[in-house]
């Protein structure tokens, strides 16, 4: 297609490209991400509205910031690849990753949708929620948001292309660690706990030193405000998302070129990493986008799909069972268990469900299933020792592994990310679960990259292992 050819894109690198050099690209992004979100927009109203169609959660796990010029984070990004998953993933789009072509056509027509969401999610911003009014200041608004939207997806590029890991990883760890750093450390006064300080370390010290406010207070805080449980939450996830990413199966291998060369394809047990979450979110902040447009505009049903209190909080609909609960804990003490029970079980059930959907789907397109590992592997010259060079009888024995590890893979990071959400870990839990696998992976590469330029001759072995 004239037009997916004429898709501006940030070119390939045709050289190797250094470890220094993409330490460099990845830095300058990063530091780029930091000052935009920083950057308010011009026109914004000096009061927010109440309603906001992003939660801390969405906004966390999109990398968002409410009122900057990056408000719209990576959520065109990760919406378009949900809506070209379910495209090819229910048939109605032929996809063939072997074919060049198909691939380029596949890549182009996601970049269209993604320009195509941009456009719509700004302007819905803007005309909803901070220029209800229709007039000069809507389609400023939404140009500012477009174009911090288009930045976030050229930004993805250099870093895919040129940097380590990707642009989406990079900014979902950047803002979640930045997160984490403000509500455990920060000294400032909060203002809706007179006396407590933001951060829940510097409070929990303050109670001890002063003894005001009272230990019980700092252990223990309503809503959103960090605690020291929230404190011990993150640390617990953060050890188990760990532990979990050191878990593997490796499949011996040997070079049938090269006599006596022996090697080992890793199986993570975070088979599919921290893919299916990013796309459950996404689709949770779509159930909640759609149900304030409907409400917006009055539509009947539209209390079914979410539905708000006079103060802008949301309090029924699908969306309400598909936001983040109350912290499991403070239920309990206020002996509010019974009444937030179906909100936790519905939401555990649904982070969980989605999230086995989407690594069975994102393990089928994107090549991962055990025929396509098979064939790169038989391409690459290589089959397992003590079995004829057959490409089936290698699929057949990756088959016992890559289908259960993708379903006990795909629940457990959903468990572990609505748990911790319940336990009211620091950056919520989804974040943290994001965060860890991503600075652990980004590690990895990091190591590796910096492994094959001392021995050039393996870098081919890394680039088939991966």
């Amino acid at each position: 297609m004239p037009v997916i050819r004429r898709m501006p894109e940030v070119s390939l690198p045709k050289r190797h490209v250094s470890f220094n050099e993409k330490l460099f690209w990845t830095l300058v992004v990063l530091i780029l991400f930091y000052v935009m979100s920083e950057v308010k927009m011009w026109k914004l109203p000096e009061e927010l509205p109440r309603v906001a169609l992003f939660t801390d959660l969405m906004r966390t796990v999109m990398a968002s910031e409410r009122g900057s010029i990056i408000e719209l984070g990576i959520g065109p990004i990760v919406t378009g690849g949900i809506v070209m998953q379910l495209l090819v993933g229910g048939k109605m789009i032929n996809i063939d990753y072997t074919n060049p072509e198909d691939r380029v056509l596949f890549q182009g027509t996601q970049k269209i949708l993604v320009i195509v969401l941009t456009l719509f999610e700004a302007f819905t911003l803007s005309r909803f929620q901070y220029a209800p009014q229709m007039d000069m200041t809507t389609w400023i608004l939404a140009l500012q948001m477009f174009i911090g939207g288009i930045m976030i997806w050229f930004w993805d590029e250099v870093v895919s292309k040129w940097g380590f890991g990707s642009g989406v990883s990079l900014f979902i760890a950047a803002g979640v660690s930045k997160q984490i750093m403000w509500m455990a450390f920060s000294p400032l006064e909060t203002e809706g706990l007179p006396g407590h300080k933001i951060g829940a370390i510097p409070d929990f010290v303050n109670s001890l030193l002063k003894g005001s406010p009272p230990i019980s207070e700092t252990i223990i805080k309503p809503g959103i405000y960090p605690d020291m449980i929230g404190v011990l939450a993150t640390i617990a996830v953060f050890v188990m998302v760990v532990y979990a990413e050191s878990m593997r199966i490796e499949i011996p291998l040997t070079y049938g070129s090269v006599r006596g060369a022996r090697g080992r394809y890793p199986l993570r047990f975070v088979y599919v990493s921290n893919i299916p979450v990013i796309l459950t979110v996404a689709l949770f902040q779509n159930v909640r986008l759609w149900g304030f447009l409907l409400h917006k505009v009055g539509a009947p049903g539209a209390d079914l799909i979410a539905k708000w209190d006079v103060e802008g909080n949301l309090v029924g609909g699908l969306a309400y069972y598909l936001s983040s609960p109350p912290k499991l804990y403070h239920s309990l003490y206020t002996g509010t268990f019974m009444e937030n029970l179906p909100h936790f079980l519905v939401y555990v059930g649904a982070m969980i469900s989605f999230s086995i959907m989407f690594g069975w789907l994102w393990v089928d397109i994107t090549g991962m299933d055990a025929k396509h590992v098979a064939q790169q592997l038989h391409k690459a010259g290589m089959q397992i020792p003590g079995f004829r060079r057959d490409i089936r009888v290698m699929e057949k024995i990756l088959g016992r592994y890559i289908p259960p590890i993708t379903l006990m893979s795909s629940a457990f990071i959903g468990f572990i990310a609505s748990f911790a959400d319940l336990w009211g870990a620091l950056g919520t839990g989804t974040g943290i679960l994001l965060t860890t696998g991503i600075v652990y992976r980004l590690y990895e590469e990091m190591a590796s990259e910096q492994l094959s330029e001392m021995f050039p001759a393996i870098r081919k072995v890394f680039e088939v292992s991966r």
